[in-house]
């Protein structure tokens, strides 16, 4: 077998790769997580890297002819790749957490916060529960899968250092960041709506029952409906996140098609 030269082009050839695939990989809601150890992140982008090198060696040779602020500005268009490719399910755990932080307000858990380690900030205890259960549904359907496919399939319709940040990916991204709020209302409806419902009832009863201390009956009240239809409207979580996390594939082709310059 033959070993082949390290030359200075094939190592920075090298490093091109590794760039775009760290990026990718650090943006992906599992690998990327704080809580998984620096060195299998990294190791993971390595192995990645290695394996499609050889595949994409000639179109990660860099151009002589350009110069340093070039060659840069390319450079920054690989992280870039990684970042918008990884945004398309960020956004969707977004969606998640703001649902979460809606249901925790109406139930009345917004008084108590934990740390969520991912973001390093305090959450509601909905909102860290339903993150956890869409990190393994996110598994489940196999949807860091579609992620390893779109690094090898970047490179066949963004090749390296071609990179070109339009306007139409820009509309795109904004498109999918409207997906936030759309991702959150359709999740937090059900359980928003019953204890509206249950904010009137308890307002009715205080009108005619004004003896009741109904400030104090409402909180345990709030709560008990709250994790009940909680419950009760776990399928229907489970249903929408599946749906969003089997369409990254459709949103990520989408990205890839508009980068090319």
């Amino acid at each position: 077998m033959n070993i082949p030269l390290l030359t200075p082009e094939l190592i920075e050839a090298f490093i091109i790769v590794f760039i775009r695939v760290s990026a990718m990989i650090l943006m992906v809601p599992i690998f990327g997580e704080r809580r998984v150890p620096f060195m299998v992140t990294w190791g993971l982008s390595l192995l990645i890297s290695s394996l499609l090198f050889p595949l994409v060696e000639k179109q990660a040779a860099p151009a002589v002819d350009l110069d340093f602020l070039s060659f840069a500005l390319r450079i920054g268009g690989e992280l870039a790749i990684g970042v918008i490719i990884g945004f398309a399910a960020r956004f969707i755990f977004a969606g998640i957490q703001v649902a979460g932080e809606l249901i925790g307000v109406q139930i009345g858990f917004s008084i108590a916060n934990v740390i969520d380690p991912a973001s390093n900030q305090q959450v509601s205890l909905i909102t860290e529960i339903q993150y956890m259960l869409a990190l393994l549904l996110f598994l489940t359907v196999d949807a860091h899968h579609i992620f390893i496919a779109a690094i090898a399939e970047s490179y066949q319709a963004v090749p390296p250092l071609s990179f070109h940040f339009s306007g139409e990916l820009l509309q795109t991204l904004i498109h999918l960041s409207r997906d936030i709020f759309i991702i959150a209302i359709k999740i937090s409806a059900p359980i928003t709506a019953i204890l509206l419902f249950t904010n009137v009832g308890m307002g009715v009863i205080a009108r005619t029952v004004p003896q009741m201390n109904i400030f104090i009956v409402s909180f345990p009240i709030q709560i008990a409906v709250g994790l009940l239809f909680l419950g009760l409207t776990a399928p229907v979580f489970v249903e929408l996140a599946q749906r969003f996390f089997l369409g990254i594939a459709g949103e990520t082709s989408m990205l890839l098609r508009l980068m090319p310059s």
